[in-house]
């Protein structure tokens, strides 16, 4: 049994339709079960954009069963994905997430499948990631990170059921675990945390990468990456154009075996995602060491988890 695929959509047509038809690419998708959450409008400028993608969204076939539901009202993403995931995730026990503004491999959708099941009783893996940034040393066919990302993803129950959502809560428990964290100083992960507390971000992604991060769990990854992101261009709500992984990642079109591992933290692959991360904060640097210098101060003295 395929576990069901829950995607999240908006607003934008064309991306929904590219997702989907990325992932009917797949050969396990018409035995899989396709759960879509669409949100509604934030206000009246959305609401011809949301209908145009909800008309499309009802014309959906190829998969085992389409399931829509449509939000009345604007639910957000972080609250409309907690409780899409947290009802589909209750009954099926695993779930394969995708968002409207990925493009999947064609064995996406095997990776995912193969590694739900391979590590099912497995409690030190907590997810599984399907993208891979464009860095630039070759990575082990399969490996393991603590670092959780979400641009195509799957998840057990027993993994999801660890999520917090109280950012006071995980920002005191990290207080000196921020650079790991930050996969060796340069991923932003915590920033992002302190930004959620104070109420300039609403992300559920770093509340669940605190949560797993917390638990020690890993996240199961693969070689070459299985997806990218094309809604990094300006036309999403929370993302802004990002040419360089626009531009260097393109999902790999051959399958990728799920190889037998030492189920630990790869720190050849944790040392060439960190030297990725920190390449990007180079033109900033005398800016990230102030905010590094007072970040440290804001956790030395407990300001962040008040």
């Amino acid at each position: 049994m395929f576990a069901p695929i829950v995607l999240f959509t908006y607003s934008r047509v064309d991306h929904t339709k590219r997702v989907v038809e990325s992932l009917l690419t797949n050969n396990e998708a018409k035995d899989s079960e396709l759960f879509i959450f669409s949100d509604g409008a934030k206000d009246e400028s959305k609401e011809c954009a949301v209908n145009e993608n909800r008309r499309y969204i009802h014309t959906i076939a190829g998969f085992k069963s389409v399931t829509i539901i449509e939000r009345e009202k604007n639910y957000g993403l972080a609250n409309s994905l907690i409780a899409g995931i947290t009802d589909v995730i209750g009954k099926y026990g695993k779930v394969i997430v995708v968002e409207d503004d990925l493009v999947v491999s064609p064995y996406f959708l095997k990776f995912m499948n193969d590694g739900l099941r391979k590590y099912e009783n497995e409690e030190r893996v907590g997810a599984i990631s399907a993208f891979i940034y464009p860095v630039n040393k070759k990575l082990p066919t399969n490996f393991f990170l603590r670092y959780f990302n979400c641009w195509g993803w799957a998840i057990w129950k027993r993994s999801w059921d660890l999520l917090n959502t109280d950012t006071k809560y995980l920002l005191r428990k990290m207080r000196f675990l921020s650079k790991e964290f930050d996969v060796g100083g340069g991923a932003g992960a915590y920033g992002n945390l302190y930004c959620q507390k104070v109420g300039l971000v609403d992300s559920w992604w770093v509340r669940l990468y605190a949560s797993l991060f917390l638990a020690n769990k890993l996240t199961l990854y693969p070689g070459q990456s299985l997806t990218t992101n094309e809604g990094l261009d300006g036309s999403g709500t929370h993302c802004v154009e990002t040419s360089d992984i626009i531009s260097k990642v393109v999902p790999v079109q051959s399958p990728i075996k799920i190889l037998d591992i030492d189920i630990e933290e790869n720190r050849d692959a944790f040392k060439i995602y960190s030297c990725y991360f920190n390449s990007l904060n180079k033109a900033g640097r005398i800016r990230q060491m102030f905010y590094s210098a007072w970040s440290f101060v804001r956790r030395l003295l407990y300001i962040d988890c008040r």
